[in-house]
């Protein structure tokens, strides 16, 4: 589990694919100390599993599944990586839960500046906009990002400086992928009180006292 507050970035240095699936080497800059053999640290978002240690640098393997699932159908040698590595039991939620499992990959529409910061639009898919709510929690290439408005087909989000320097999105441009995570509590409530093979409606909300 992970909280969406990113420890630094890092830059992929081998990429070693197979016929679906790829392992990556990444220098994580100092951003994992004392790291573990099998621990779980989130690249972009994406939930991995260290496999090998030589200093800095970390070793991941990349399933097929994510690869169709998240932005890293795309990645290169030399890519930036936002690194977060899992919560501990008892450390602050200083951004929302993020569990490291990408729901889609968004795309990047505009980065302007917004006094002293920026905001950016995100074109999300049709069927993720359920998810959203202004002034909601999404995780947006693993940064915990608060909602500032929802559109039709896209959302905006305001970002401090801070923020703006110590992640990736300040090296993306208009067209960029970036992995998405939707609120996982509206995923919950949706999976409580939608009915099986249908939509939310009055009856529904009736029996389960909404209403």
């Amino acid at each position: 589990m992970f909280t969406g507050i990113i420890a630094g970035i890092g830059k992929i240095t081998a990429i070693r694919r197979g016929s679906s699936d790829f392992s990556m080497d990444v220098d994580t800059a100092g951003a994992v100390p004392d790291p573990v053999i099998g621990e779980s640290v989130a690249l972009d978002g994406v939930c991995l599993t260290v496999t090998a240690i030589r200093g800095p640098i970390l070793s991941f393997d990349v399933s097929a599944e994510t690869v169709s699932r998240t932005a890293f159908k795309s990645i290169r040698d030399g890519d930036a990586v936002n690194i977060e590595r899992a919560m501990r039991l008892g450390d602050r939620v200083g951004g929302h839960l993020v569990s490291g499992h990408v729901d889609c990959v968004g795309k990047m529409t505009r980065a302007d500046r917004s006094g002293q910061g920026y905001e950016i639009e995100v074109e999300l898919a049709p069927d993720g906009m359920k998810y959203v709510i202004e002034k909601g929690s999404i995780a947006i290439s693993g940064i915990s990002l608060t909602v500032a408005k929802k559109l039709a087909r896209s959302v905006t989000v305001a970002l401090i400086p801070h923020t703006w320097s110590v992640t990736t999105l300040s090296s993306k441009r208009p067209g960029a992928a970036v992995n998405i995570e939707y609120d996982m509590i509206a995923k919950y409530v949706e999976n409580f009180v939608k009915p099986p093979g249908g939509g939310i409606d009055e009856d529904i909300l009736r029996r389960t006292g909404f209403i």
